[in-house]
C-alpha cells in the first residue's frame, strides 16, 4: 500500500484518523449508527477535542468503539487520548506497523 503521508499531515485530525476513515468510506453517520456514539462525540474524538467527551470510563469505550469502527489501533488512539489526559501534545501524523 502506497501511502501519502502528507496527507495525514494536512488532515490535521489526531493520528490522521479522519482521513484513515474517509479512504475506507466510513461515514460518522454510520459509526454512530453502529455504536449509538452521537456524531458531534465522534467528531470531538477525530479532532482530539478529548474535553467534550463525558469523562471517566466513557471516554476511553468511546475511543475504542470508533478505533474498531474504523479499524484503526485501539493502543494507538487510546495512547494519544492518555497523553492528552497529561498535557503532552499528541502526534498528528499516524504511523503504519
Amino acid at each position: 500500500m502506497v501511502v501519502d503521508c502528507n496527507t495525514y499531515v494536512r488532515d490535521k485530525s489526531i493520528l490522521g484518523v479522519r482521513t484513515w476513515r474517509l479512504e475506507r468510506g466510513i461515514t460518522l453517520e454510520a459509526i454512530s449508527e453502529a455504536t449509538k456514539i452521537s456524531v458531534r462525540t465522534l467528531e470531538a474524538i477525530e479532532k482530539g477535542d478529548f474535553k467534550r467527551l463525558p469523562g471517566g470510563i466513557y471516554n476511553t469505550n468511546y475511543i475504542r468503539q470508533y478505533a474498531h469502527a474504523i479499524d484503526f489501533s485501539e493502543a494507538e488512539l487510546l495512547a494519544a487520548y492518555h497523553a492528552s489526559c497529561r498535557g503532552d501534545a499528541p502526534a498528528l501524523v499516524m504511523s503504519y506497523s
